[in-house]
C-alpha cells in the first residue's frame, strides 16, 4: 500500500531534487498552470509558450541567475534575452523553447534525487515535440493545494536565485557585459572554411600546445569562448587539435595565449589578404588600437568567465613554440 500521497510525491521532486538550475521550478509553476486550464492534453506549442511566460516574467528587468554554472546562462536566459533585444520575436522564442528547453528538464521532472522510480510518470507522460498528458495526480494536487504549491515553487525559485548569485560573483555587471555582446553578435556561421586560411597563419601547428596537427584532427576553435563573444570573427579564431579544445572548453584563457594571439593577427595584417581589412574594421587601423581592442575583449570575458580559467595545454612552452619560433614576421618584430 502506498503510505504517501500525491502532494508528498509532488513536494519531494520540487523541494529534494538536484537543481543546478531552475528548469524544474520553472516546469513545476507550467504544470500547475496547465492544470488549472482543465486540459489533459496538452500541445507542444501550448507547453513552450507557458514555460516561456514564466520565464519573461521572472527575467522582467535586472534579473537574477539561473544556473549554478557562473560561465553560462541558460537556454531559457539566452531565448528571452534575444526575445527582449528585439534578434527574435515572440513567435520564434516559443518555437526555440519547444526545441532546445526540455530535453532534459522533461524527461527528469519526476525524480528525487537520482531517483526516477520513485515517481514514475505519477503526474504525467510525454511525446516528445508533440504533447504532454497529464495525469489525475497533477489536477487532484492543484485542486487541494494550489496556493501552497505555487508559493512553494517562488520560494524555492527565490532561494535558488539567492545561491547562483553568491556563486556567479559581480552578476550585474557580468549581464551587462554580455547584453553588448548579445546586440552586437549573430548566430553561430559554418567557421571550418576558414581551416585553410588560418593554416597559413599557423603552420599546420595547435595554437594551444604547438604540436603538428593530423588533418584527421582540426578543430576551428573560438580562444574568447564564443558564448561570450557571440560571433566568429577571424581575429577570433584558431585552429587547434580536438583534445586541446576539448581541454579548453569554454574557459578563458592565460594572457600568455592571448598575446600569441595578438601576435598572429599583426601577422595577418602584414600580408595583403582581404580578412586584412575586415580586422582592421573590427579592431582598429592600427597595431596599439588593435591590442587595445583585444584585451578589452579579454577583460571582459574574464569578468564574465570569472573562475573558470585555462592556462595551458600539458606540456606547452612558449619558447619553443613553432609559432613565435618561425611564423611572426619581420612586420611584427622590427
Amino acid at each position: 500500500m502506498d503510505k504517501f500521497d500525491d502532494v508528498d510525491y509532488w513536494k519531494g521532486i520540487i523541494l529534494y531534487g538536484l537543481n543546478q538550475a531552475t528548469y524544474k521550478i520553472a516546469l513545476g509553476k507550467t504544470l500547475l498552470e496547465l492544470a488549472e486550464e482543465g486540459n489533459d492534453v496538452v500541445d507542444w506549442s501550448q507547453l513552450s509558450k507557458v514555460y516561456l511566460d514564466n520565464y519573461i516574467k521572472r527575467l522582467k528587468g535586472t534579473h537574477l541567475p539561473q544556473q549554478n554554472n557562473p560561465t553560462r546562462k541558460t537556454k531559457m536566459e539566452r531565448i528571452v534575452d534575444s526575445l527582449r533585444k528585439g534578434k527574435i520575436n515572440y513567435d520564434t522564442a516559443v518555437i526555440q523553447v519547444g526545441q532546445e528547453a526540455f530535453n532534459d528538464v522533461i524527461p527528469r521532472f519526476q525524480t528525487i534525487g537520482t531517483n526516477k522510480e520513485i515517481v514514475g510518470e505519477r503526474f504525467y507522460h510525454f511525446d516528445h515535440c508533440k504533447k504532454l498528458y497529464l495525469h489525475d495526480p497533477t489536477f487532484r494536487i492543484h485542486e487541494e493545494f494550489k496556493q501552497e504549491l505555487f508559493d512553494e515553487l517562488e520560494a524555492r525559485w527565490s532561494l535558488l536565485e539567492g545561491a547562483f548569485t553568491i556563486v556567479h560573483g559581480d552578476w550585474q555587471l557580468s549581464n551587462d557585459i554580455r547584453d553588448i555582446y548579445l546586440v552586437n553578435g549573430y548566430s553561430r556561421t559554418n567557421i571550418t572554411h576558414n581551416i585553410p586560411f588560418l593554416q597559413g597563419y599557423q603552420g599546420n601547428t595547435c595554437f594551444y600546445c604547438g604540436e603538428p596537427i593530423r588533418d584527421t584532427d582540426i578543430h576551428v576553435d573560438h580562444v574568447l569562448p564564443r558564448q561570450v563573444i557571440q560571433h566568429d570573427e577571424i581575429w577570433n579564431l584558431v585552429l587547434s587539435h580536438g583534445i586541446c579544445n576539448l581541454h579548453k572548453n569554454d574557459a578563458l584563457v592565460g594572457k600568455h595565449y592571448f598575446e600569441k594571439l595578438v601576435a598572429r593577427n599583426e601577422n595577418i595584417m602584414g600580408s595583403n589578404h582581404p580578412w586584412k581589412k575586415k580586422i582592421a574594421d573590427a579592431l582598429g587601423s592600427t597595431p596599439a588600437k588593435r591590442a587595445k581592442s583585444m584585451w578589452h575583449h579579454y577583460e571582459n570575458a574574464r569578468i564574465v568567465l570569472r573562475n573558470n580559467y585555462w592556462e595551458n595545454s600539458p606540456g606547452y612552452n612558449r619558447e619553443t613554440d613553432p609559432f613565435f619560433k618561425r611564423l611572426i614576421t619581420k612586420l611584427n618584430n622590427p
